[in-house]
């Protein structure tokens, strides 16, 4: 695939984005909707770029709480699915355990665990690692599943132990099912750090958007919601880079079907 294909196939995401600006921004001129409810895409960069300092020193907070969330959050993520692989007891045990968790509002949890561990970072870090621990641990069990007993059953017929067979075999079998669960998991841990946010603290995003509403200053709050959009989307373009230097196979099998 040559460059002006490969930046092709990103001229319609481009243009929807592009089209819903001008719809928003036409939306806006013609009063349909008051502007105190709906600020214009100019009132929002002006908000942006009036408010730069204050709301990037609260956003130096939100991915601090997001970076140790996800972090923790993926540690445990391995640990959590490696062990439910090889004991089928713990899988059996912990499984339904980590749907039922899925089940619970993030809004809900996110009073109590301020209510437990105050108003600091720690709250917040917990939360992320809540929202983030299942679309990860998931994709690893799953990709751990995928591999072929036969591949199993030939490795040890030539002496591999359980070791071996995990590094050569079950691992790189769950990287792509690893990094599909960490794209999720990674847009989750900013929204889980802002809610967590909201609900108490002295700073981050979240908080920067409560004191915004209660001054029904809108433009500011949609500025935020833009930035957090802006986070999320690098995270994923971070998230695809490792995967790419992760599985340097992935790249040789898509060129041969090119």
């Amino acid at each position: 695939m040559s460059k002006a294909q490969s930046y092709a196939k990103y001229i319609p995401a481009a243009v929807a984005l592009v089209g819903i600006i001008l719809i928003w921004q036409l939306v806006c001129m013609t009063g349909i909707v008051p502007s105190y409810m709906l600020p214009s895409p100019v009132e929002v960069v002006k908000a942006l770029a009036s408010d730069i300092e204050t709301i990037m020193f609260h956003a130096k907070f939100t991915l601090q709480e997001t970076f140790y969330g996800l972090l923790i959050g993926i540690a445990l993520s391995f640990i959590g699915a490696t062990l439910m692989d090889r004991f089928g007891v713990i899988d059996r045990a912990f499984y339904p355990l980590m749907i039922i968790t899925q089940t619970i509002p993030t809004i809900a949890i996110a009073p109590i665990l301020v209510l437990w561990f105050g108003f600091d970072m720690a709250p917040k870090i917990i939360l992320v690692v809540i929202t983030t621990y299942f679309p990860i641990a998931v994709g690893l069990l799953d990709g751990y599943k995928s591999v072929d007993k036969d591949e199993i059953d030939l490795m040890r017929s030539m002496g591999a132990g359980r070791i071996a067979i995990f590094r050569h075999v079950k691992f790189p079998a769950a990287l792509p099912h690893f990094f599909s669960g960490l794209k999720i998991a990674s847009s989750y841990a900013v929204v889980g750090a802002v809610v967590s946010e909201w609900l108490g603290g002295f700073n981050g995003l979240g908080v920067y958007m409560t004191r915004m509403r209660k001054a029904y200053a809108f433009d500011n709050m949609f500025a935020v919601i833009i930035l957090i959009i802006v986070i999320s989307l690098l995270l994923l373009l971070l998230v695809n880079i490792i995967s790419k230097a992760a599985m340097p196979w992935k790249k040789a099998e898509r060129g041969n079907y090119e």
